[in-house]
């Protein structure tokens, strides 16, 4: 595989391609198999799109394709594993099909090591492009059909050249908005700035059209996506806050909630916390990531807050809207953690009572700062690991349990998981509920009355 020299998106019509790549992709079908965060899934629902602009049947099954797409992530290194193990199932299946084309594509492949893996143990592999340049991917297949060749393209640098292009949202009543792209803050442990970039904020104008284009559509939620929400606006001409922009979407006709992911403590300002408490479309739900209770080890992760710091954030929030779900992240077993760093961390749990949180074991990511640390012993991870757990899942329950009888706004989002006879949906609060109801009731808000709870779900009934 080499880099290669293509056209300028810009200059040539897109039109002109996709008609060249008719002959090849006419009644073909192709699988989209997306790892990681939800800009990886934003991603693919432009992936989506872009396959159909190119006559393929979007499909499930595998082995009925003839075009397989892995959307990669690279935040864990159990993430990349799933990836090659996935891609060592398919070289299987491409000896069973040789006219099957396979393409790794998002986080994983921004990193040289990570694509010189793919490129030496993976000749399967027909087609590699990163998160900056998903908008040539008709180019590179094209080449990939018309030339019988390998091809890899990369762009370092963001574009906003995909935000032209269309998606296929998963639901037509709930959408994922870029805002931003990239980060800045360089968190020890973390490979993203090197796989997104560094942070550059979309104009308002460009978001309030698409959302305006999306309510006029039927979405009625959207997520706000951005590697840290908080710094909007830093690197835009004209001076805007991520409050200024929340306001702006708030007086969106038809969008009825507004959600955003995620949110970095050491910009999260008193502007914000009052936005919770004054807009009235901005959801009852705060995911603000801690990752360690102790002050020493978040200054190891060079996250630029303090355990005091983070806990005055959460103490102000509640003071002001008492009644807000808060969420976080946590890292169990980070380079240095000792059994008092850890308690530290048990302290902070106890003082914010999160309704519910994602927890991880650290996985060393190599070239990140924190991977050439003296790394803790998996055992002990595993065990602090527990014991968190054992902390936060009778608080999430209690919390939980506490909503029974109380009457909730739920989105109905689909048939519920683990009861095909039954639909489930969100509350403002991002509470999981399961319900009784028909087909019809899916995209619209409801009232249900909460009749049971358990550690990770509620129960309700149409009043």
């Amino acid at each position: 595989m080499e880099n290669l020299e293509l056209i300028d998106y810009k200059k040539d019509d897109l039109s002109e391609i996709l008609y060249n790549l008719k002959s090849y992709t006419e009644n073909k079908k192709a699988v989209i198999l997306t790892y990681g965060c939800q800009m990886n899934f934003h991603d693919s629902e432009k992936i989506s799109w872009l396959l159909e602009q190119m006559d393929f049947k979007i499909i499930e099954d595998i082995n009925e394709a003839d075009l397989i797409i892995l959307n990669t992530c690279s935040i864990r290194k159990s993430a990349e594993d799933k990836v090659y193990g996935k891609l060592g199932e398919l070289k299987h299946l491409k000896k069973l099909k040789n006219s099957l084309k396979v393409c790794v594509c998002g986080c994983m492949m921004q990193r040289q090591e990570s694509r010189d893996i793919v490129k030496e143990k993976f000749e399967n592999v027909d087609i590699i492009f990163g998160t900056n340049n998903i908008y040539k991917f008709p180019q590179l297949l094209l080449k990939v059909y018309k030339d019988n060749e390998k091809v890899i393209d990369i762009e370092e640098n963001y574009t906003n050249d995909d935000n032209n292009l269309g998606a296929n949202r998963l639901y037509n009543f709930k959408s994922f908005v870029n805002i931003m792209y990239g980060c800045n803050n360089f968190c020890t442990y973390c490979i993203v700035p090197y796989t997104r970039g560094r942070e550059k904020s979309r104009r308002p104008k460009e978001i309030l059209n698409e959302i305006r284009d999306l309510a006029a559509h039927g979405t009625k939620e959207v997520t706000l996506l951005g590697q840290n929400v908080n710094s909007y606006g830093k690197n835009l001409d004209e001076k805007y806050t991520f409050t200024d922009l929340l306001k702006m979407i708030n007086e969106v006709d038809g969008i009825e909630r507004i959600r955003f992911m995620t949110s970095h403590p050491k910009d999260f300002s008193d502007e914000l916390i009052y936005a919770f408490r004054d807009l009235d479309k901005l959801s009852n739900f705060l995911h603000l990531p801690v990752q360690a209770g102790s002050s020493k080890i978040l200054k190891l992760m060079n996250r630029h807050y303090t355990k005091e710091q983070y806990l005055e954030k959460i103490y102000k929030i509640k003071e002001i809207v008492p009644d807000i779900a808060l969420s976080t992240d946590i890292m169990v077993g980070f380079p240095g953690e000792t059994e008092e760093d850890f308690l530290e961390t048990i302290d902070l749990c106890k003082k914010v009572e999160y309704d519910s949180s994602f927890t991880f074991i650290y996985s060393m990511r190599e070239g990140t700062i924190a991977a050439n640390k003296e790394q803790i012993d998996e055992a002990i991870k595993h065990q602090r690991f527990n014991r968190l757990l054992d902390l936060l899942y009778p608080i999430q329950l209690r919390k939980n349990k506490a909503e029974i009888g109380k009457v909730k706004k739920v989105l109905v989002e689909d048939v519920s998981k683990t009861n095909k006879e039954a639909l489930s949906g969100r509350t403002e609060e991002f509470k999981l509920v399961n319900f009784k109801g028909s087909g019809d009731l899916i995209g619209k808000i409801i009232p249900l009355k909460i009749t049971d709870a358990n550690t990770f779900s509620l129960t309700g009934e149409i009043i």
